[in-house]
């Protein structure tokens, strides 16, 4: 790709960007892995403009859009939440990466590094201890790329997709010395 990629935060009117590039980039990463339907009911649910809209209006949340130029076609995003995942030991201060996508033909170009810097800055600004983030246990890809970003493995939980449960892994990044 020769063109730049600009990231910035979202705002209100971006979900539907949104919407778009998270069914587009769940259906691009799971497709042959998953069960189609799961996939498809998933992505209504999950990736409703209206659940972004929510988000955006929620102001313990932070999202990102990654555009392509020109033209600021919508190719990727990360959202930061307060954690709400399941390990042994949370902690109040816990951030968590709910989701990071990015569409296919980007990878490689340092968008989702950084998209994770941009969220790391942000946990840190607002005194996170950690970050964390699950992710399906059978992504190979993405697991690579959450430990060159220095996450560990903390746990484990069952993430439904569709109909069907699947097996994720939780990771973590601690942003503070021990």
């Amino acid at each position: 790709m020769s063109g730049e990629i600009a990231i910035r935060t979202a705002v209100r009117g971006d979900e539907e960007a949104l919407s778009a590039v998270g069914k587009a980039s769940f259906l691009e990463a799971f497709a042959g892995i998953l069960d189609g339907g799961d996939i498809i009911a998933h992505c209504e649910r999950q990736h409703a403009a209206s659940v972004y809209r929510d988000w955006l209006d929620d102001g313990d949340m932070r999202i990102w859009l990654a555009e392509a130029m020109p033209g600021r076609a919508p190719i990727g995003y990360l959202v930061l939440a307060p954690a709400k995942l399941p390990v042994a030991d949370p902690h109040a201060d816990d951030l968590e990466i709910k989701r990071i996508y990015l569409l296919h033909r980007f990878h490689g170009q340092r968008v989702g590094k950084r998209l994770m810097e941009a969220a790391v800055a942000e946990a840190r600004m607002r005194g996170a201890g950690r970050v964390l983030l699950g992710v399906y246990a059978g992504n190979d890809d993405a697991l690579a790329f959450y430990q060159r970003c220095g996450f560990h493995r903390i746990g484990q939980r069952t993430f439904r997709v569709g109909d069907t449960d699947y097996d994720d892994i939780i990771l973590a990044l601690p942003l503070t010395a021990a």
